[in-house]
């Protein structure tokens, strides 16, 4: 039960002692000077029940939470330091002899958070006190990127994942139905699944590999068989762990007939997207970007670069690892709209961006898609030896595409590429590309006299939107421009090295994305504070080397 109280002020003695020991000033104090009494107890009002026990005060275990995701601690490192720390009893408003609580209300404050659809509250309140205060506008300068996060799982080969999968079902289900589990256990089954992971278990030989894995084929179907036998406590059904089970084996194994077989790619294994790799975390898939590879999550962040207000992250979005950057940009968008924070120029890299996207984020939102556009693959754009689609003139009333030495196509086909995209196939004729003297532009091989030119393009509000991008990007302007988007690199460092962002600390996306959440309002709580304290933003760093060239070149 929540008895709403009006926020005090510091006590007496806990600001002069405050004030006596950081006699320069300290971020936290001036961030508590400035933002007053941001939270108060009906914020949080509709997330407690009418009646019941006294609940502590949520404005202050708002307060403790985002000091926490600053400084990346835990549930009992944050109350620890709530005791001890005369900063934190400053920010808190707490007597400096005030004993703090159990580090468990701060567990139970946010799943109240995710059990109201409240995630977002701390940073919508904080975005619209900045906002209030002249610290944040709409329509102006944006940029976005994404980290890896790493599940709180353990990365698994497929045998080892069905290895453990098992094993949780069965350490569940003795929890939840040990006399049922003791009576239908099988005599191999103690050996196999008693302690974690494989290890030196595992044969060495591929062939010897799959016949143990069918081994454990064979045990899950065995126990699901049992579970889904008519004389089986219904409710079995509906043990989280063996809904997983099931999921897990119908992705690694298939039966023909009373034969258990275990799958390869030829047999249908499931995309990254789909495919479950951990038994404890069912939103953690496998991603890959470059050379990362790795199990678990992407975040988003999306914050303002104005030089005559602090950096403040404005948006935050959590998917899991295979989800594609630019699957996000409309997402990103939709959000700012809803929070009125709609950037005019939004800094982007190529991932974000491409041509059905260009012309999107304009019509739909009103913002430009600033960022670097995705080459031209074919090899005339590539060596730059060519013809390129670039170089040919497009009719679009009379549908019809020109080359470069004046030959009109003589084909126009609509067609959907490889990446589902709407795009329009253009064909030349075969006489004419014979008889070109600009041949060798347009083909690799001159053994064939009867190949043709064939130029793909996009629709054409993509093809325009896509040709005025990359024109832009031949402008000198554009790298000062695009430049400030490198800025938040410092942002995800400072979230990976402050606040602990590479690796989760919960499992499920809801959970994790709340984390996520929780991590940027710290961030810009702790970014306010410096701001406040007038403490000068850092600049990227340089090593020795590039200093002494710089200053050479300059020479």
């Amino acid at each position: 039960m929540l008895q709403s109280r009006p926020v005090g002020p510091v006590p007496e003695e806990t600001a002069r002692i405050a004030h006596a020991a950081f006699p320069k000033g300290h971020p936290y104090l001036h961030l508590a000077d400035e933002l007053g009494t941001l939270f108060t107890d009906e914020d949080f009002a509709p997330l407690f029940p009418r009646h019941g026990q006294p609940a502590l005060a949520p404005w202050r275990l708002a307060l403790v939470t985002i000091l926490q995701f600053a400084e990346g601690l835990s549930d009992r490192q944050a109350v620890d330091a709530l005791r001890s720390r005369i900063d934190w009893k400053y920010v808190t408003r707490l007597e400096l002899s005030d004993p703090g609580f159990d580090d468990s209300v701060l567990s139970e404050f946010r799943g109240r958070l995710i059990t109201g659809a409240a995630e977002t509250l701390l940073l919508d309140k904080l975005l619209a006190w900045c906002r209030d205060h002249k610290l944040l506008k709409e329509r102006g300068r944006q940029r976005t990127d994404s980290t890896h996060v790493l599940a709180a799982v353990r990365a698994l080969n497929r045998i080892e994942l069905v290895a453990e999968t098992m094993r949780h079902t069965l350490d569940t289900l003795a929890v939840v139905a040990p006399e049922w589990l003791r009576a239908h256990t099988q005599p191999t089954w103690p050996e196999r699944y008693i302690r974690h992971g494989l290890g030196e278990r595992l044969p060495a030989s591929k062939e010897a590999r799959v016949v143990w894995a069918t081994a454990l084929g064979v045990d899950g179907y065995t126990l699901l068989a049992t579970v889904y036998a008519p004389d089986a406590p219904a409710w079995l059904r509906q043990v989280p762990a063996v809904q997983r089970l099931r999921q897990i084996w119908v992705q690694n194994f298939y039966r023909e007939g009373e034969r258990t077989h275990w799958r390869t790619d030829e047999r249908g294994i499931p995309s990254a997207a789909a495919f479950i790799s951990s038994p404890h975390d069912g939103d953690a898939h496998y991603g890959k970007k470059g050379t990362t590879q790795w199990v678990g999550y992407k975040v988003h962040l999306t914050e303002t670069c104005e030089e005559d207000t602090p950096l403040l992250i404005t948006n935050v979005e959590t998917t899991p690892g295979p989800v594609a950057d630019g699957d996000m940009t409309p997402t990103i968008h939709r959000a700012l709209a809803r929070k009125r924070l709609l950037p005019q120029t939004h800094l982007v890299d190529s991932g974000y961006l491409d041509a059905a996207l260009l012309v999107s984020s304009t019509h739909d939102f009103g913002v430009d898609l600033y960022g670097p556009t995705r080459l031209d693959y074919h090899w005339q754009a590539r060596e730059g030896t060519g013809f390129a689609a670039r170089d040919f003139h497009v009719d679009w009333e009379r549908q019809c595409v020109t080359c470069p030495e004046g030959k009109a196509s003589s084909s126009w086909t609509p067609a959907i590429d490889r990446r589902d995209n709407e795009v329009i196939k253009i064909k030349f004729s075969s006489t004419d590309c014979r008889l070109c003297p600009s041949r060798a532009s347009c083909f690799r091989s001159r053994s064939s006299n009867h190949q043709r030119r064939t130029v793909t393009i996009r629709r054409q509000p993509e093809f325009v939107a896509l040709q005025a991008a990359r024109h832009r990007e031949s402008a000198d302007e554009f790298r000062s421009t695009y430049g400030k988007r490198a800025g938040i690199e410092g942002t995800l460092s400072r979230g990976l090295r402050r606040c602990r962002l590479r690796r989760t600390r919960y499992t499920g996306q809801t959970r994790v994305h709340l984390g996520h959440i929780l991590t940027a309002v710290a961030i810009n709580a702790v970014r306010l504070g410096e701001w406040f304290a007038t403490v000068p933003r850092a600049k990227t760093r340089r090593s020795p080397y590039a200093v002494l060239m710089a200053d050479a070149l300059v020479a």
